[in-house]
């Protein structure tokens, strides 16, 4: 039976569970939810470098921008209709560009239920200043996906990072709908299913589930997304860097290996070698495979622990990669108890070096946030579960 946050069978009589320091750590502790673990196997002498010191317009330089857009598009199987494009400033900027050069042509409704969504409403509402209508949902709910109108853009997270709650499909979003959906996917592509179908806009940064390095983003862009750029001008100005149309037209270098501004070769270098290693997996359905084998082993932990419980109480909305965790009411915590709790207990596994970066993000509900994405290993999250009960045990009794 699953531990919940309030309490009840399964919490107060459970198992009591060792609190000695375990022997066995895990092999690699990496357990954050961004930047993430590398892939296994990852070192820098696996690094292609013959583009490195040359000029991102050079033929090697386009080459190897246009071989990660192609390895991306072959991975997470999008469509030949759908554009795909390196811009900068990870999911933050590929977000941000989406919404100041498609936002404003119709009413727009915008999701929320965790920080990163928040922060798109912030933008959406004090930057941009647009009418939008606003859902939220407290951590660890959904907003109610029914009732979002099909005239409306929509701006929503398909993964909520800091929350742990996910959208369970895309059958809440019509064939027939009339607004643009703009996704931003950043800690569910390669981890999760997404329906290019329903989705106009999907961003995500590579340094999530593929482990790569920080400060580039991927923009794709359905159909009606372009027709939205090529007939659509926003009555804001536009910095260069979010400018994604020429004379009227969508500018297709962009999603052709011909990025805006300078990227870092070694991040692309090192982007290409991920997916090099998912495509040597067996690619999406193994990754995915990947990332619900470690959900599973956390929450085996999770089930058999009377003091933590899963943030997302539905376990169809559940994130299987940023999977958040909260006190169970059988800790008997306030909050204030939680937080400092939370910090002596990373601070313990950090310097046993059994687990780095496990704290949940600064403005969700104080608890844990464990990594569960396809660059960690299975047998790892295994180990951690010892180490948590001990880490907590110890903090508690200081």
């Amino acid at each position: 039976m699953t531990n919940d946050s309030t309490g009840g069978a399964g919490v107060l009589d459970a198992p009591a569970r060792p609190t000695a320091k375990p022997s066995d750590k895990p092999r690699r502790p990496h357990f954050s939810s961004g930047p993430c673990a590398k892939p296994p196997g990852w070192g820098p002498e696996h690094l292609a470098t013959g583009s490195l010191g040359r000029s991102h317009r050079s033929k090697i330089g386009k080459a190897r921008l246009h071989h990660a857009i192609d390895l991306t598009r072959k991975l997470l199987r999008v469509p030949d209709t759908h554009r795909i494009g390196i811009v900068p400033g990870s999911d933050t900027g590929a977000v941000e560009m989406a919404m100041w050069t498609m936002l404003g042509a119709r009413p727009v409704t915008m999701l929320a239920w965790e920080s990163f969504g928040e922060g798109w409403v912030t933008d959406a509402v004090k930057q941009l200043r647009l009418d939008a209508k606003v859902m939220t949902a407290p951590y660890g709910a959904l907003p109610d996906l029914g009732a979002v109108d099909p005239g409306h853009d929509v701006v929503f997270t398909w993964n909520g990072t800091t929350s742990g709650v996910r959208v369970p499909d895309g059958g809440w979003i019509g064939d027939a709908r009339e607004g643009l959906t703009i996704c931003d996917a950043t800690s569910a592509a390669f981890a999760m299913e997404l329906q290019w179908d329903k989705l106009d806009v999907t961003t995500f940064s590579w340094q999530k589930v593929m482990g790569g390095e920080g400060a580039h983003g991927i923009l794709i862009l359905g159909p009606r997304a372009v027709e939205r750029l090529e007939t659509y001008t926003p009555a804001w100005p536009l910095p260069k860097l979010f400018r994604l149309t020429k004379g009227g037209k969508l500018n297709e270098g962009i999603f052709q290996g011909e990025t805006i501004n300078t990227p870092s070769m070694l991040a692309v270098e090192d982007y290409i070698f991920a997916l090099e290693w998912a495509q040597g997996l067996g690619g999406l359905p193994a990754l995915i495979g990947r990332c619900e084998a470690n959900a599973r082993a956390l929450d085996a932990w999770v089930e058999r622990t009377p003091w933590i419980a899963h943030l997302a109480a539905d376990p169809a909305t559940r994130s299987t990669t940023s999977v958040c965790l909260a006190f169970a009411a059988a800790a008997g915590l306030d909050d204030a108890a939680a937080a400092a709790l939370v910090k002596a207990m990373a601070s313990l596994l950090e310097n046993e070096g059994a687990a780095f970066d496990i704290a949940s993000y600064r403005d969700a509900p104080p608890g844990l946030r464990i990594w569960c994405g396809a660059t960690v290993e299975t047998a790892d999250i295994e180990a951690l579960g010892p180490w948590l009960d001990w880490a907590y045990a110890t903090a508690r009794a200081a």
